[in-house]
């Protein structure tokens, strides 16, 4: 079984997405969204510098963009039953329930646009940021956060949390690591998964009373406890509560263990995801879909996949 997985902020890179643009078929999906986002996805793809699109107004679009027009071009004919799940982590779940079939291309631009801008706001609000907790007993990584007043935003697996809260109590933290752990800043704006995003789900809770969503097509996972959603209009509320509640990316991952996940294809902007699968799920063949270079061995193995859920 195939997994398909999608990247949340803070993988994008200047210029990540200059040889994606040489395909006729990605440039397409990605003048097309582009349009729906309002923002030029290419120029931030390609010559946007690091500050501009660390800003969460454009990464996120720029994020599940890249990955729907990377997917349009390793799936020209969309999932079939070579996928056999999909998940994403943070902004990158809409990239998954789009692929799955839950939201359109517009209203998935639609969400992600209003929701970059959204987290954007509450950001501004107060001075907040997130940061990697690498290695240290997780209880005493638990303990340090809570006694710093900060939150678990992402329990990452493979011995990462991400840490969220102001600056000052990421600061401290920082100062005063817990041990054998390593506390590294993320280039994100803002203390993303926590109550501090609260304004952002109230607006895309209005905004999404009108969306139109269909069963998911392959099994989606969710952030919030990594089980399988498999009602439309429950995976989009669970997309609204996403962005002021903690990711359990380590609960995705376990579901795909136990699901039989044999094979996990990360799309562009790759790398994080397939780090940490690479120590929480042995075994499992992985891919990371950085650029076009890697596109033959990504549709071998969906090839392959395919060939053998028909023997």
């Amino acid at each position: 079984m195939i997994a398909i997985v999608c990247p949340g902020q803070g993988s994008q890179t200047p210029g990540f997405l200059s040889p994606w643009l040489e395909l006729p078929a990605f440039r397409t999906r990605l003048e097309s969204l582009s349009e729906v986002a309002g923002l030029d996805l290419v120029a931030h793809g390609t010559t946007s510098d690091a500050e501009t699109i660390k800003d969460t107004a454009v990464a996120q679009p720029l994020i599940v963009a890249a990955g729907l027009a990377t997917a349009a071009v390793l799936l020209p004919d969309g999932p079939s039953s070579a996928l056999g799940v999909t998940a994403g982590h943070s902004v990158g779940e809409i990239t998954a329930a789009t692929l799955a079939g839950v939201l359109s291309d517009r209203d998935a631009m639609t969400f992600v646009r209003e929701r970059g801008q959204g987290m954007a706001a509450a950001s501004a609000v107060t001075a907040t940021g997130m940061s990697a907790v690498l290695g240290g007993d997780p209880a005493e990584v638990a303990a340090a956060l809570e006694r710093h007043g900060l939150t678990a935003a992402n329990a990452n697996g493979a011995g990462q949390v991400v840490a969220a809260g102001t600056l000052e109590q990421l600061a401290a933290l920082a100062a005063e690591p817990p041990a054998k752990a390593r506390v590294i800043p993320l280039q994100v704006a803002g203390a993303f998964h926590t109550h501090h995003m609260a304004p952002a789900v109230e607006a895309l809770t209005a905004l999404t009373e009108g969306f139109e969503t269909q069963a998911p097509s392959v099994s989606l996972l969710s952030n919030a406890d990594g089980a399988v959603v498999s009602d439309g209009p429950e995976a989009l509320t669970r997309l609204v509560r996403q962005v002021s509640s903690p990711v359990r990316w380590d609960l995705c991952m376990q579901t795909m263990v136990s699901m039989g996940v044999t094979t996990l294809i990360e799309l562009t902007p790759a790398g994080t995801l397939v780090g940490l699968a690479k120590r929480a799920m042995p075994g499992v063949t992985t891919l990371a879909l950085k650029t076009p270079d890697d596109l033959a061995a990504a549709q071998q193995l969906v090839t392959d996949q395919t060939d053998a859920s028909k023997d």
